[in-house]
């Protein structure tokens, strides 16, 4: 068997370097075609000189020369911006995309992905949340596989694997609660960033902690859910589970439920996507039973976790709602992280922006991006003001 040429959208990133853990473990299956970074150029170049690829893709303009300069010598293309993301994924050695990028900016690799039939490995998200239905309308126009890597997403595809003609009651995805599980409203008006940073189990980027904080992580993989497996909004549920080894479980018509199980480790799930149907043995750390003696699971609080709730309703709304919300949320999580507003305003503003936003029941890809370039301008008005 040949090898299996790679994309990483995001290679710097906490998924893209377990991606490239992925690779280094089986070098003789894949290869990287392709490494791409946001700011992060002194890791690009030292993952470009250790993987050769074809191409590299910087979206940060300043860090473009000093990327062109350190590769100058070696046989890898430097491509810059959108651009960039939106060529590379093209190329004919690509079999999958893995898209890590972080926001809506995954979402226009991935529609030109798509449309070039590269099978797409998802751990953006945003890009199901912003444009779902277009998504998964243009993967069964091309043919092509849409894999999720979220650990979420990985466990309840794991569980559909020989189940295709079995109707799905309902699915529960998990939640650990994050650094601030069984906290009221009130305890929160203080939160400091360091302390929304600090996760119990998972080891993630600023972004996707501080949602999982806030949990606005869960409201978009309810979201990102629904087109996925095809769902209605009422067939999806969050239970928080605050030991994260059960990853996500499925209920199936005869109320017999599958869970998909393991120590809370993004490379099975990377694995998987990448490796999907085969399952290749690894050395990844096992799970044992009695160093887990007790599993609890509990309801999540949408009182105090407001976004959850927001995810809910947008998905019911419909149309554009789901890229509003997306888009206010980059926004005010960015504003948190400069210390610019407070742990529980972020839901206030992402609530405020839905509402002054245009709703459009049938958007384009056109109208999804024009909604996300106007839902940032008014939640920047709304937090200066």
């Amino acid at each position: 068997m040949s090898k299996k040429g790679i994309a990483i959208l995001g290679a710097t990133g906490s998924i893209g370097t377990q991606a490239l853990d992925v690779i280094r473990a089986f070098p003789t299956k894949f290869e990287a075609i392709v490494l791409t970074c946001g700011s992060n150029a002194t890791l690009l170049v030292k993952q470009a000189l250790e993987f050769k690829p074809k191409a590299v893709v910087v979206t940060d303009s300043l860090q473009y020369s000093y990327v062109q300069d350190a590769l100058k010598a070696h046989d890898t293309a430097v491509l810059l911006g959108e651009a960039g993301l939106v060529e590379v994924v093209q190329y004919e050695e690509v079999n999958v995309v893995l898209n890590a990028i972080v926001g809506s900016a995954g979402l226009k690799p991935t529609v030109k992905a798509i449309q070039s039939k590269k099978d797409i490995a998802l751990a953006n998200k945003e890009t199901l949340v912003v444009a779902g239905e277009l998504i998964m309308a243009l993967v069964k126009e091309y043919g092509v596989r849409m894999l999720p890597v979220d650990s979420e997403h990985s466990a309840i595809f794991q569980c559909l694997a020989g189940e295709e003609h079995n109707p799905i009651e309902k699915i529960y995805i998990t939640a650990s609660g994050g650094p601030f599980r069984g906290k009221k409203r009130a305890d929160l008006l203080a939160v400091t960033k360091a302390e929304a940073l600090k996760h119990p189990n998972w080891s993630m980027g600023a972004k996707i902690t501080i949602d999982s904080a806030s949990l606005m992580n869960k409201g978009l993989e309810v979201i990102e859910a629904k087109w996925l497996f095809n769902l209605s909004i009422d067939q999806v549920d969050v239970i928080v589970h605050p030991q994260s080894i059960v990853h996500s479980l499925v209920q199936f018509q005869d109320g017999s439920m599958k869970a998909q199980m393991g120590v809370p480790d993004m490379k099975l799930p990377i694995q998987y996507a990448l490796t999907y149907p085969a399952r290749f043995e690894n050395s990844f750390e096992r799970f044992k039973f009695m160093d887990y003696p007790t599993l609890s699971f509990e309801k999540a609080d949408m009182e105090t976790f407001r976004n959850l709730a927001l995810a809910y309703e947008s998905l019911r709304a419909g149309g554009n709602r789901s890229c509003v919300l997306n888009a206010a949320n980059e926004v005010v999580v960015g504003a948190f992280l400069k210390d610019q507003v407070g742990f529980l305003e972020m839901s206030d503003i992402i609530e405020q922006t839905l509402d002054k936003v245009e709703f459009i029941a049938t958007p384009t890809l056109d109208d999804y991006l024009e909604t996300d370039r106007v839902a940032r301008l008014i939640t920047k008005e709304i937090i200066k003001d």
